[in-house]
């Protein structure tokens, strides 16, 4: 294909970004540079609300709630996620098509009636702690939802897919008989996970971990519904400065301050894991 011909080819696709995603990038940074003066934007350019977000420690505790929440999310994914998807990778049942339509089916389902699902089995009165408390087990019903547990629980639930399948992709690619030969030099199956497998999946390890935080650190349905507004994420915040309290410079600031986190947190992450890639694969 010539070099013309896939210009035009990008070009749809770079016209659609800057379009809906670069312009209104600017124009979310110069409002918030700007003044809220009676509803209305005051063109100012002035540092004001990203003093005010810094300088105030509730904002500060939201934001670490909300990485927080997206580390724990992607921690819980990955642990759960890589056994998950080293036996999808090297299965050859007649079970697997039934194990990959399970994976998937989170994905199936809205993400509020997901939510409803969760506060059916963890709420107070909800499946689980009536269950417990009725056999005696307990006195009172455990603290499942409207807390760090329940929406963490939620959010690995709905993510979880995610990891699961850029898990998948890498596994299989590995060649299987660089592990055969591994154990036939002397390695222990052990040995040779951690020495052969988990080193040459870093690459799918990376992209699910990197998909399920920034998903996770932006989610706002899952904290609203499960977290029934005692657990305060930065989403939330925007969503209250912009629609609620309608000053749209400081949500343009929470928002701002979020997406420059996040992409340092992430540019950091492939650094460091570039870095441990460097010479395996």
């Amino acid at each position: 294909m010539s070099r013309g011909a896939r210009v035009l080819l990008l070009g749809p696709y770079v016209l659609l970004l800057t379009v809906f995603f670069t312009v209104p990038l600017i124009l979310m940074f110069l409002i918030s540079l700007s003044r809220s003066s009676f509803g209305q934007i005051d063109w100012a350019l002035t540092p004001s609300q990203y003093v005010r977000f810094f300088t105030d420690a509730y904002y500060l505790s939201v934001l670490g709630d909300t990485l927080w929440l997206g580390v724990l999310t992607t921690v819980a994914c990955l642990l759960l996620g890589y056994p998950l998807a080293y036996h999808l990778a090297l299965t050859r049942t007649r079970g697997k098509p039934l194990l990959i339509v399970f994976i998937l089916s989170p994905l199936l389902v809205g993400i509020v009636i997901r939510c409803y699902g969760w506060m059916i089995l963890l709420a107070d009165r909800g499946l689980i702690n009536e269950t417990l408390v009725q056999h005696g087990w307990l006195a009172k019903p455990l603290p499942l939802m409207y807390n760090k547990f329940g929406v963490t629980v939620a959010l690995v639930h709905v993510f979880l897919p995610f990891m699961v399948l850029s898990l998948t992709g890498v596994l299989k690619r590995i060649e299987p008989q660089l592990i055969e030969a591994s154990q036939t030099l002397g390695a222990s199956p052990h040995r040779a996970f951690f020495e052969i497998t988990l080193p040459l999946s870093l690459p799918g390890i990376l992209a699910g971990s990197l998909l399920v935080f920034s998903l996770a650190i932006s989610s706002f349905v899952v904290p609203i519904l499960v977290g029934g507004f005692k657990v305060h994420v930065l989403p939330m915040v925007v969503y209250e400065q912009v629609l609620s309290v309608f000053d749209w410079p400081f949500g343009a600031a929470n928002a701002f301050v979020l997406l420059v986190i996040s992409v340092v947190l992430i540019a950091v992450y492939i650094k460091v894991t570039e870095r441990a890639l460097r010479g395996i694969v």
